[in-house]
C-alpha cells in the first residue's frame, strides 16, 4: 500500500520508477525494530531525487510488522514543501518496497514513522545546493548603536542588532546571550539594554546543515543620562511564610524586595544576608536556615542616586513532631428520668473533646439516628419520644479524626414538650415505604417529624404519579437540610416507585405489626400475667405461663387516629368462652409510678375494645368498649367456637366504631359518661381515658381464657 503526496511525479511503480531515476536516490530500510530505521540517509542535494523506502524481509522483517515513511510538513523549524507517507510491509502487493519522485530544496527536513510505538523511528535529512554537503557554518556580526558620550559610553541605554549570513544551506537562526553565563535566546529583533553599567552580548548563527558558527561578542557601558535626579529610590520588604504562636517562621521565610523611583526610574535593586556581600535581587529570597536572620536590601536608580540599607529580622524553627494522635472525645446525657432511666421530655447531650497530639481540636461532629454528620456547636437537645443513638467524633487541626463513639438513650412523653405535629407516627427503625424496606434510619428530622412521618405512605393516595410527586418534595427538602445524602434520596425513592402506593388494585395501605413470624412476635412485650405463644401457623395463642391479668402490647410504636384490623379465634376449653380484649390509646405502661401494675395502665388510661361471646358471666360482650359503652351479643354475628373473626376497631378524633366479619357491631363517643366498671378508689377519672394517641395491645384475662390472634395490621387515618 502507498499513500503520498508530493510536489512532483509520486507513487510510481517500482520498474518504471528505476527507470525514471533522478541523479540521487536516496533509501530508508526498515526491519522488526520498532524503534529506529534500518538505515537512512543524513544529507542529499538540492534537486530531484528518487525516495526508496523498504520494508521487506531481505531489510530483516520477519513479523510483517507495517512502518510508515513520513515527512512532517507543519514544524517551522523544518522544511515543509515534501509531502511524503509511505505506508510499507513485507505482504503488500509491492513486496514492502515503494519509491516516489520528490523535489528537495536547501535546508532540513524532519521525518519519523506515524504508527503508534514507533515514536523513535524518526530523524533528519540535510539537503544543500549541489556541489556536496554543507560543512561551512555562517558568519556572524553584531552592531552597537546609541547615544555615547566623550568616553565612548552608551548614554542611556544601547541597541545590539545582529546579523548572519551562510553560503551553503542557509541560515536557520541566530541566537543571543547577556553575559558570560546568560542562557541562549532566540534573536528576532536588536536587542536593547538599558542597565546602568558594563554589558557583554554575546551572539551565533546555525545553518540549515545543522553546522554552528564560532560564538563572537560585543562589550560596551551603558551610563545614566545626565539629570538633575538626586532623590534616591524608594525600598521596602516584606517577610512571608507559614508562622507559629511565637510569630517564628516554620522551616521557611520568603523575603520579597520591591523599589521605586519617580527620577530616573529604577536600575538595581541588591540584598545581603546578615554581614555578607551584596548580590543582586533577581527574585525573592528565601531563607531556610534554622535561627535568627538579618537581610538588608537596597536599590540605585538610573542617576546613580544610592537609597539607604534597610533590613527586616525573622527567625526560622523547625516544624514540630507530626500529629498523628487523634483528639479524645467524651458525652455527657442530662435531663429527668423516670424509673426505668428512660428521659422525660427530653435530653440533653453534651459532647467534649481534647487533643494530646499538640496541634489542637479543629471540629466536633454528631449524628444522631444514623444521620448524616453535623457541625457540634452546642448541645444537641433530644425532645423526639422513642429510643435515639447519637455518634460522635472529633478531629484535630493535623488532619486526626478520632473513631466513632456512641451513645443510646431513650425519650418518653413528659416534661411539658408538645408532640410534634406530624402527619403521620411511624418510629420504625427504617424508611418503610408501604412494605418495602429502603434501608434509610428513620432519623428525626428538623422539625422534630421522622422521615416516614413526613411520607405519609399511609395516605389514601389517588394516583401512584402524585404520591411519587409528593414523595420527590419531601426527599428534596430534606437533602437540602442535611438530613439524607443522595445515596438515602435515591434509595427512599426507589422504595416509594417499588411500593406502588395509589395504582389502581393496590392494598389498603394496612402495615402489619404481627405477620406470623418471630422477627415481628419479638416486636411486642409481655406484661402481668399470663402470655401468649407463637404458634406453627402464624398464629399467637393465650392460655400459659403464670395466671391472673396480663397483656401483649406493641410498644414500637402509638397511634393516633386508625384502622386497626386483626383475626382472632374462641379457643377456650370445654364448652366456656374465651374472655379477651384489644387494648387501644394507652400511654407507656412503664411510666406510671402511681400504678405498679403496668398492665392496668391501660385499663385506667386507655379503652379496651371487649372479646367475648358467652351468653352469661360479664355484662360487656364483643364489640363493647369495656366500662363504658356496652353491648350485648344480638346482631354480633357470633360464630361457632374455633372459627376465625375478622375485626376491625377504627377510632377517629373520639368516635370508635368496631366491626365484626365486615358487620358494624357497636360506635361509641367519648365525651364523659359513666366511670370505670367496676368502680375504683383510684380511677382517675374520665378526662384521663381521652387520650389523643396512644399504643396497642391484646389482653390475656387469665390462663382458662384461650384465644388466638393473627394477621394484626394497621392503618393511621
Amino acid at each position: 500500500m502507498l499513500g503520498l503526496q508530493t510536489t512532483s511525479a509520486a507513487g510510481q511503480t517500482a520498474g518504471r520508477s528505476e527507470a525514471r531515476a533522478a541523479e540521487q536516490v536516496l533509501t530508508w530500510t526498515a526491519g522488526d525494530d520498532i524503534t529506529k530505521y534500518a538505515s537512512a540517509p543524513t544529507t542529499a542535494q538540492a534537486g530531484p531525487a528518487t525516495i526508496v523506502f523498504e520494508n521487506s524481509a531481505a531489510t530483516g522483517n520477519t513479523t510483517g510488522m507495517p512502518h510508515t515513511l513520513t515527512f512532517v510538513t507543519n514544524d517551522p523549524e523544518y522544511n515543509s514543501d515534501v509531502q511524503l507517507n509511505i505506508l510499507a510491509n513485507p505482504n503488500d502487493d509491492m513486496g514492502g518496497r515503494h519509491t516516489a519522485q520528490v523535489t528537495l530544496t536547501p535546508g532540513r527536513y524532519f521525518y519519523h514513522c506515524t504508527i503508534p510505538g514507533h515514536g523513535q523511528m524518526q530523524g533528519v535529512l540535510v539537503v544543500t545546493e549541489g556541489g556536496g554537503a554543507d560543512t561551512t557554518p555562517p558568519e556572524t556580526s553584531a552592531q552597537v548603536t546609541g547615544t555615547r558620550n566623550a568616553q565612548g559610553e552608551y548614554v542611556g541605554s544601547a541597541t545590539v542588532a545582529i546579523g548572519a549570513t551562510d553560503e551553503g544551506s542557509g541560515v536557520d537562526r541566530i541566537e543571543y546571550a547577556i553575559g558570560d553565563a546568560g542562557a541562549w535566546q532566540p534573536y528576532t529583533a536588536p536587542v536593547v539594554v538599558d542597565q546602568v553599567g558594563g554589558h557583554k552580548v554575546r551572539h551565533r548563527a546555525l545553518d540549515k546543515a545543522g553546522n554552528i558558527s564560532a560564538e563572537k561578542s560585543v562589550e560596551f557601558s551603558v551610563v545614566a543620562p545626565p539629570s538633575d535626579d538626586t532623590a534616591p529610590p524608594e525600598t521596602s520588604a516584606t517577610v512571608s511564610g507559614e508562622r507559629n504562636a511565637d510569630g517564628a517562621y516554620i522551616d521557611m521565610a520568603t523575603v520579597t524586595v520591591t523599589a521605586s523611583d519617580t527620577g530616573s526610574g529604577v536600575d538595581a535593586i541588591e540584598y545581603a544576608v546578615a554581614s555578607g556581600a551584596w548580590q543582586p535581587y533577581t527574585g525573592p529570597v528565601m531563607v531556610h536556615q534554622l535561627g535568627t536572620h538579618t537581610v538588608r536590601y537596597r536599590a540605585t536608580d538610573k542617576a546613580g542616586n544610592v537609597s539607604a540599607e534597610k533590613s527586616v529580622e525573622f527567625t526560622v524553627v523547625a516544624a514540630p513532631p507530626q500529629d498523628t494522635t487523634p483528639p479524645v472525645t467524651g458525652v455527657t446525657v442530662e435531663g429527668t428520668k423516670n424509673s426505668d432511666g428512660a428521659y422525660v421530655g427530653s435530653a440533653k447531650v453534651t459532647v467534649s473533646a481534647t487533643d494530646a497530639g499538640g496541634s489542637g481540636v479543629a471540629s466536633v461532629e454528631y449524628s444522631l439516628d444514623g444521620g448524616p454528620y453535623l457541625a457540634y456547636t452546642a448541645p444537641v437537645v433530644v425532645d423526639r419520644v422513642g429510643a435515639h443513638t447519637i455518634a460522635y467524633r472529633a478531629s484535630d487541626k493535623a488532619g486526626n479524626t478520632s473513631e466513632p463513639r456512641t451513645v443510646s438513650l431513650t425519650v418518653v412523653a413528659g416534661g411539658g414538650v408538645p408532640a410534634p405535629d406530624c402527619p403521620e407516627y411511624d418510629d420504625r427503625l427504617t424508611v418503610i415505604v408501604g412494605t418495602v424496606d429502603s434501608g434509610v434510619p428513620n432519623r428525626v428530622t428538623n422539625n422534630r417529624c421522622r422521615i416516614n412521618e413526613l411520607i405519609e405512605d399511609e395516605k389514601e393516595w389517588t394516583s401512584h404519579t402524585l404520591f411519587l410527586k409528593h414523595v420527590r418534595t419531601v426527599l428534596d427538602g430534606l437533602l437540602d437540610e442535611g438530613v439524607i445524602d443522595k445515596r438515602e434520596y435515591n434509595a427512599i425513592q426507589r422504595a416509594a416507585r417499588q411500593s406502588g402506593i395509589g395504582t389502581p388494585g393496590q392494598t389498603e395501605g394496612y402495615r402489619k405489626i404481627f405477620d406470623g413470624t418471630a422477627e415481628s412476635f419479638a416486636k411486642w412485650e409481655q406484661v402481668g400475667g399470663g402470655s401468649f405463644a407463637l404458634n406453627a401457623d402464624g398464629s399467637i395463642t393465650s392460655g400459659t405461663g403464670e395466671s391472673g391479668l396480663g397483656m401483649l402490647w406493641f410498644p414500637q410504636r402509638k397511634y393516633g387516629d386508625f384502622s386497626l384490623k386483626l383475626q382472632w379465634r374462641d379457643d377456650a376449653p370445654g364448652t366456656g368462652n374465651a374472655n379477651s380484649g384489644v387494648f387501644v390509646r394507652f400511654p407507656w405502661v412503664h411510666d406510671h409510678p402511681e400504678e405498679p401494675r403496668p398492665e392496668w395502665v391501660a385499663i385506667k388510661y386507655g379503652h379496651e375494645v371487649q372479646v367475648l361471646d358467652s351468653p352469661t358471666g360479664d355484662m360487656y360482650k364483643t364489640g363493647s368498649i369495656y366500662g363504658f359503652d356496652r353491648v350485648g351479643l344480638a346482631g354480633a354475628g357470633v360464630t361457632q367456637k374455633g372459627t376465625w373473626n375478622d375485626y376491625e376497631i377504627r377510632v377517629v378524633d373520639q368516635h370508635y366504631s368496631v366491626y365484626r366479619n365486615g358487620v358494624l357491631i357497636n360506635e361509641f363517643d367519648n365525651t364523659g359518661g359513666q366511670a370505670f366498671y367496676p368502680p375504683r378508689s383510684d380511677d382517675p377519672g374520665t378526662d384521663g381515658r381521652r387520650f389523643a394517641s396512644g399504643y396497642i395491645g391484646l389482653q390475656v384475662h387469665s390462663t382458662t381464657d384461650v384465644i388466638s390472634y393473627r394477621d394484626i395490621r394497621v392503618k393511621e387515618l
